[in-house]
């Protein structure tokens, strides 16, 4: 009898392809985009991303779990990772960073994906767990009608762990439909400020506040099952009828400070100037983060217990 890996395998084999045929049932399963989003995307000024060259994904990274549900490309350029009710999958660069620009360009599934949480992001779990820090960039599953939330987010020093729960989450209805092409999703650390990019338009900065990640860490890509929170707090689970669930990974980018580099490594600049964003760049992520996309922010939070904030 063919072991359950076994079939997971050869259904990724003939779903991977599928993947990149998929925009015109998107379009079908979404509203049309509103007018905010159907307004053209402001140019940055500066494209951080033509700054670093993309990469094989083996030069920079390896498996983590679930390597029967990777697809890497012959070319070694693009991942498919699937999620089903056995498993979901997750890949790690294969150093660690004390600043840098990781980027990477995905496409999601459309149709039923409500509890599927696409993610890249930067941590240090593994060295400090329950201490530990992350950078998040996370597509939150949805259901037919309803678009994808791309979330953001920034734990300091253990506060994503357990009962100390002190999330720095920003949450966007973005421009375009995620399932229908791919996009280029960054995270800019350094040591001042941290910048999400998409296709290079800022979509949020976080600045130096006193509570700022500036330990190592390493970058990751997964698929997994987050049905608990993901979409619409929960309420919406992931279904298994629909699996399996894939997403795209392609243009991997990394350029930075590894832990090891001299004192002379410098981090990559966010801005033309090196530092802060420039006029063009705080335009358009004003524009990005108009009533309309942005559906989220912290500091606005009911919930949050503003004590736990004082950069708000």
């Amino acid at each position: 009898m063919e072991s359950r890996a076994s079939k997971a395998s050869n259904l990724l084999v003939a779903m991977a392809p599928w993947l990149l045929l998929l925009p015109a049932m998107a379009m079908v399963l979404l509203h049309p985009p509103t007018a905010a989003q159907a307004q053209a995307q402001p140019s940055p000024g500066y494209y951080p991303s033509s700054r670093v060259r993309a990469m094989a994904f083996s030069e920079g990274y390896d498996n983590l779990w679930g390597p029967q549900h990777q697809r890497l490309s012959q070319d070694q350029k693009a991942l498919t990772l699937l999620m089903d009710s056995s498993s979901g999958s997750g890949f790690k660069s294969k150093r660690s960073y004390r600043n840098g620009y990781f980027g990477v360009s995905i496409k999601v599934q459309p149709g039923y994906t409500a509890g599927v949480n696409t993610a890249f992001y930067l941590s240090n779990n593994e060295l400090y767990p329950g201490n530990h820090d992350e950078i998040d960039m996370e597509l939150l599953g949805t259901v037919p009608g309803e678009p994808y939330t791309l979330q953001s987010n920034v734990y300091v020093r253990g506060t994503g762990d357990g009962a100390r729960l002190v999330g720095r989450e920003m949450r966007f209805h973005l421009w375009f439909d995620p399932a229908a092409d791919f996009h280029h999703y960054a995270i800019l650390w350094n040591p001042d400020q941290i910048v999400f990019l998409v296709d290079d338009v800022p979509i949020r900065r976080y600045g130096f506040t006193g509570f700022f990640p500036d330990r190592e860490m390493w970058a990751y890509g997964s698929i997994w099952d987050a049905s608990d929170w993901a979409t619409d707090g929960g309420r919406y689970r992931a279904d298994y009828r629909y699996q399996p669930f894939l997403a795209g990974f392609q243009g991997f980018k990394i350029a930075g400070c590894e832990v090891a580099a001299p004192s002379t490594c410098r981090p990559v600049p966010a801005s033309p100037s090196g530092t802060g964003l420039s006029s063009q760049q705080q335009d358009a992520m004003r524009w990005a983060q108009q009533t309309s996309i942005m559906v989220y922010y912290y500091c606005n939070g009911r919930t949050k217990d503003r004590a736990l904030y004082p950069e708000c």
